[in-house]
């Protein structure tokens, strides 16, 4: 199956049903799938062929979720990306993946031309809510979705095959320049089923998403609701949290995905009360692991709403899930291998790790990627030999423990392991020691060089507004909660930590600013 018969199946099955709301605009499946197609002739009609990429450069927006859908009808392969994308990253992405297309909105017009420069390999740019006079080869987006103005009078040719690339998407790049994963139809596809699988999605659902779509997270909220029929509702960000509970409310919406820097938000809200939102199903958590103590508290707040903790990484989108009929007993675990997936944990060696002990996690299943585009020297490092001749399984890069029943447990990422006194420290394990501190928001933990330890552990702790912590109140709590070798040496409290554009704080970027302080 191709990615954009979700959205024709939709169609065909519900047609005035509400397919997307943002904002005032409600967009029913008939009508995003109509949009969509005359996207699609437009894109035809200004030289965009099959396997040609159309990078999608919006905010969340409806226009966004129409560019997506339309670029596959045209037999295209797009490329979501964030529109806090700064020039020079901008510039690396197009010059990298060279589109046919661009779609961008009109704030960001300025940058999108600087980085396109004087290259010759765009034929289009359609620009959305253009205020600015445009160019030749440049046009206004709503124009290329008038009916009237389709440049062809015969049908679209056929787009493609299931086996088709059907989407680039570009890593954070926390170090170096992005890389490009390439995902097929088939491995979307497989992704957005299995997904649909353990959450039990249905035509009745109502998504909330205030995640980026140019991240895989939002992203899936769109193409998952596409397949059974359900109704997204899409908004910027979550920068007005008591916004997004009105969302819920008022839509009833019931399903709600979100992140730790967005449940300590919430969790901090004096006003809610366990039981405010009955109609909401379930709660995802993905980009990391929350503490146990934010997992018990949304609980407890939301008393009758599922909550699931899960993993993935852009390579493969989901990994492991939790069921959350496990929530309470295993609340620092990110589950079990999603449906239709295996995985396994091996040892520097590659041989494969017994129960707790700690190894580096690899995921096999139709949803991993097929490599880096452009890049085979990155894919050999991450995709290698699978249990079969013909197959490829992906090396993760992180570090966990599984227990005797399956369940998995994020250690840290390889290179964020902090060396200190010979003994290997976890980051993640002292930031859920601090969370278990009352009033600690957010925090971070990384390594700083030091003459004797090699490596000295250092927290940096954003506090609850009222909250007065000294670093003392800190290391005092550690030396209960952990072991003598993980207490940090170092406390720094900030009123708050750089986050990538996906919400998750950046571990390395306050680490960086440390170094450079």
């Amino acid at each position: 199956m191709r990615v954009e018969h979700f959205l024709e199946c939709s169609a065909r099955a519900w047609p005035e049903k509400v397919a997307l709301v943002e904002g005032d605009k409600r967009l029913t499946f008939r009508a995003l799938d109509e949009a969509a197609g005359n996207l699609a002739a437009t894109l035809v009609g200004n030289g965009v062929a099959r396997g040609d990429r159309v990078v999608i450069f919006a905010d969340n927006c409806w226009e966004a979720v129409v560019g997506l859908f339309g670029a596959l009808k045209a037999g295209a392969v797009f490329c979501m990306v964030h529109p806090s994308t700064k020039a020079e990253k901008l510039r690396f992405i197009l010059d990298d993946c060279r589109p046919t297309a661009v779609i961008t909105l009109g704030r960001l017009l300025a940058m999108t031309r600087e980085a396109l420069g004087e290259q010759t390999f765009v034929k289009t740019l359609l620009v959305v809510g253009a205020k600015a006079e445009l160019r030749p080869g440049e046009t206004a987006f709503a124009d290329a979705l008038t009916p009237r103005d389709r440049p062809l009078d015969r049908p679209l040719p056929v787009p493609g095959i299931a086996c088709d690339l059907a989407m680039l998407l570009f890593t954070s790049g926390s170090t170096g320049f992005p890389k490009g994963v390439m995902m097929t139809h088939q491995n979307m596809t497989a992704i957005a089923e299995s997904i649909v699988a353990y959450l039990g999605n249905t035509a009745e659902d109502v998504l909330l998403n205030v995640l980026p779509i140019s991240f895989g997270y939002g992203l899936y909220q769109i193409l998952t609701a596409a397949k059974v029929g359900a109704t997204v509702v899409l908004e910027k960000s979550f920068a007005f949290p008591q916004r997004a509970l009105d969302l819920i409310r008022d839509e009833g919406v019931t399903g709600f995905p979100l992140v730790p820097t967005m449940a300590a938000l919430i969790l901090q809200m004096r006003d809610l009360r366990p039981g405010d939102y009955p109609g909401l199903r379930y709660i995802t958590n993905a980009a990391a692991a929350l503490p146990p103590s934010h997992v018990e508290r949304l609980q407890d707040l939301f008393p009758t709403t599922q909550i699931y903790s899960m993993y993935g990484l852009t390579e493969c989108q989901r990994g492991a899930y939790l069921p959350p009929d496990q929530i309470r007993a295993r609340p620092s675990s990110v589950g079990i291998a999603i449906p239709g997936a295996e995985v396994w944990l091996v040892d520097e060696n590659g041989e494969r790790v017994g129960p707790d002990e700690v190894g580096e996690l690899v995921i096999r299943g139709p949803h991993v990627m097929q490599g880096y585009w452009r890049n085979p020297e990155a894919t050999e490092k991450t995709l290698r030999p699978g249990p079969y001749p013909w197959e490829k399984v992906l090396y993760t890069g992180d570090l966990f423990r599984m227990d005797a029943d399956g369940f998995l447990y994020f250690v840290a990422r390889k290179d964020d392991i902090i060396k200190s006194r010979g003994e290997k420290v976890s980051p993640k394990e002292v930031e859920s020691a601090l969370f278990q501190l009352e009033g600690v928001r957010e925090a971070v933990v990384f390594g700083v060089p030091d003459p004797v330890l090699g490596a000295a552990v250092k927290a940096v702790i954003v506090l609850a507004p009222g909250v007065s912590l000294s670093e003392r109140d800190v290391i005092r709590h550690c030396a209960r909660a952990l072991e003598d070798f993980m207490v940090p040496k170092f406390v720094e409290f900030r009123t708050e930590l750089p986050k990538t554009d996906s919400g998750k704080i950046n571990r390395r970027e306050t680490a960086l600013l440390e170094a450079q302080s």
